[in-house]
């Protein structure tokens, strides 16, 4: 945005100087990533510049390898699994906490936003603890359960902003012309909060995929995620292939963020349109 044309000479030298130093900030936090992404196609083993040459083996083993494959398609099924559940129980808490006589909705809404203000180190252990009590360690279904705690307050926050601007009186409207609850939440509301609730389950679904600390505690050596397979790479054999998964990961949550970006967007364009 260039600087108003009634600014004072100042006012445009600090306008200009902002965006080079935002400017500067956004290279520094993106710059590791443009280190590493070329590094996946270097024909040599070694981590180091100039790359004397380029090649996609690495992309290969990791495609074609059964570590991998099968750390990836575990983590694909979790991160699946996940994000139903959390999406479904995240939606579920957000009509309920939007609701104008919910009691305690402070404390409510506390609760089930505290793993992501909590420590992951700190859940990954209280997590631990529990399923050893319960019989749970170990399993696919406490990784996904665990990853679901983790995925929901996104889903929870997501959805509760979208539904600060819906307009009540089109639930009222359908009641009474005699539609039932659950016929007016799939008519009505959920077509009118699906982006948020859509931004919510992407969220979900990132957070469960990209998760390695709760699954280090909670998983068996043979329940590898493929976050796990490139940490424990890492403290074993360092290969490029870890680049290349590196790669892959990046490549596939910035599509995920600018679907949910996209989906803010049209949300913003429905709340205009209905207001």
């Amino acid at each position: 945005m260039a600087a108003s044309p009634y600014a004072t000479p100042a006012e445009k030298l600090w306008h200009y100087t902002l965006r080079i130093i935002c400017a500067a900030v956004f290279f520094y936090l993106i710059a590791p990533i443009l280190v590493i992404m070329p590094l996946s196609f270097n024909s040599e083993m070694f981590f180091t510049y100039p790359m004397p040459g380029l090649s996609l083996r690495w992309y290969e083993d990791f495609f074609f390898n059964d570590r991998w494959t099968i750390a990836l398609k575990n983590s694909a099924i979790i991160a699946v699994c996940t994000t139903i559940l959390a999406t479904f129980l995240g939606t579920l808490a957000a009509l309920g906490l939007s609701r104008a006589k919910f009691p305690a909705r402070a404390l409510v809404m506390g609760i089930l936003i505290s793993p992501m203000v909590c420590p992951v180190v700190i859940t990954g252990v209280a997590i631990f603890f529990l399923y050893s009590l319960v019989g749970l360690s170990n399993s696919y279904a406490g990784i996904i359960l665990a990853h679901t705690v983790l995925a929901t307050p996104f889903v929870v926050i997501t959805v509760t902003a979208t539904l600060m601007g819906f307009d009540y009186t089109l639930t009222r409207a359908a009641a009474g012309l005699g539609a039932d609850p659950v016929r007016t939440f799939f008519k009505i509301t959920l077509p009118l909060i699906l982006p948020g609730v859509l931004s919510g389950a992407l969220f979900a679904f990132v957070t469960s995929w990209d998760e390695v600390v709760v699954v280090l505690f909670i998983a068996s050596p043979e329940q590898r995620t493929l976050p796990k397979q490139m940490f424990s790479g890492i403290r074993e054999i360092i290969s490029p292939t870890i680049t290349a998964a590196a790669t892959v990961l990046i490549i596939i949550s910035i599509c995920l963020l600018t679907t949910v970006e996209l989906l803010r967007r049209r949300s913003e364009r429905l709340r205009g349109i209905r207001n």
